[in-house]
């Protein structure tokens, strides 16, 4: 995989990682409730959810573009119309959303359970992989490449809750985070606006 095309690849995934929502909201509790590594499991295994689907993506999304292209658009622009409904939403959210966990007492097995949990039922994150993620899969892939898509996934969704994890458990981070939930409501918001708008534009590769 030539480095343009991976670094591509790296910022798409990281923006979907750091975009606000059901996972961040699950780390940030895990770790109010239960410390730093309570907050670090549930983001490790919340990774192993991702990579899931990232694996699912390179082994059946090149059959489907191969076969039904059509179809594959049309799911495209599904998946570009949520990530825009996604924006918006974030844009109207204001100062409320997913920087306003419950703070309640939690452990390292249910962190476990629940980061690969909310990983596997977040529709975000189906969409998110149908349709960015699948533009980077061709028919002719080689074994190495589809691993170096399904690697990248995980290492960048499980660096960055990891480092939530790590950086909120020192508690005067938070409360700075929870002034300022309108700015980066805003601007998750416009990002993914931005990315509904470079799907429907055409394929990355």
């Amino acid at each position: 995989m030539p480095l343009t095309l991976w670094l591509s690849l790296a910022a798409i995934c990281a923006m979907g990682a750091m975009s606000p929502g059901p996972s961040l909201a699950l780390v940030l509790r895990h770790t109010l409730g239960g410390g730093r590594f309570t907050g670090v499991t549930a983001a490790i295994f919340h990774a192993f959810g991702v990579g899931f689907y990232a694996l699912l993506t390179v082994w059946g999304l090149g059959a489907l573009i191969a076969g039904f292209p059509l179809l594959f658009q049309l799911i495209t622009w599904f998946g570009a119309a949520y990530l825009a409904w996604l924006g918006i939403k974030a844009l109207r959210a204001g100062r409320a959303g997913a920087l306003e966990p419950s703070a309640v007492a939690t452990n390292r097995s249910q962190a476990a359970k629940e980061g690969v949990l909310v990983a596997l039922g977040n529709p975000k994150l189906i969409l998110f992989f149908v349709a960015l993620l699948s533009q980077f899969v061709t028919p002719e892939m080689s074994g190495a490449a589809k691993a170096i898509i399904v690697l990248t996934a995980m290492i960048i969704d499980g660096g960055w809750y990891v480092l939530v994890a790590v950086v909120l458990s020192h508690s005067q981070i938070l409360p700075w985070l929870q002034q300022r939930a309108h700015w980066i409501n805003r601007i998750t918001g416009v990002l993914l606006i931005a990315l509904a708008l470079r799907v429907v534009a055409g394929p990355l590769v």
